[in-house]
């Protein structure tokens, strides 16, 4: 494995998605914030390694989720809900972008293996109770050393993005 280690640190953006934004049956708090944080970073060129992530629901969804997608079953019908917000697109064809079903990113086989080459991975993105977490918690459980960015994350609310900033910061 020495050879192969990866000394960078390596961005993931999760969950980006229209649905998150201002408006939205599922808007998220600040996300116009945590966005603009993104995108300095990305615009910044510092992060040579970048991977995206974005939810949608899974055609034959099992345990909770079959209860859950039939709830938001509007939401994950509507294509424009689900797409990128418009500022990350261009970025999405420069790195890549791979497609969730569940809560954490850690579900994709090929964010596990990039996450683990990195020196760190620097976590971004919505939600910061469910999706996020569950990512960062996935990342410490699979060995990796995580940076959490308290401006480029957004939350259902204020309160409760800040108790998750509480929680992950034990």
């Amino acid at each position: 494995m020495g050879s192969e280690m990866c000394i960078r640190d390596r961005l993931l953006v999760i969950d980006m998605q229209n649905v998150y934004t201002k408006g939205q049956e599922w808007a998220c708090e600040g996300v116009e914030a945590a966005s603009a944080s993104i995108l300095r970073l990305l615009n910044s060129r510092m992060p040579e390694q970048v991977i995206f992530t974005r939810y949608l629901a899974a055609e034959h969804p099992e345990g909770i989720w079959k209860e859950y997608n039939e709830v938001n079953a509007a939401v994950n019908a509507d294509a424009w809900l689900n797409e990128m917000m418009p500022e990350f697109l261009p970025w999405t064809k420069k790195y890549p972008a791979y497609t969730k079903s569940v809560y954490s990113s850690f579900a994709i086989p090929e964010v596990v293996k990039a996450a683990k080459k990195a020196r760190r991975l620097v976590i971004s993105g919505v939600v910061a109770e469910c999706c996020v977490l569950s990512t960062v918690l996935s990342a410490i459980d699979a060995g990796c050393k995580v940076i959490y960015l308290t401006d480029a994350v957004a939350g259902l609310s204020e309160v409760s993005r800040k108790e998750t900033e509480n929680i992950i910061s034990y």
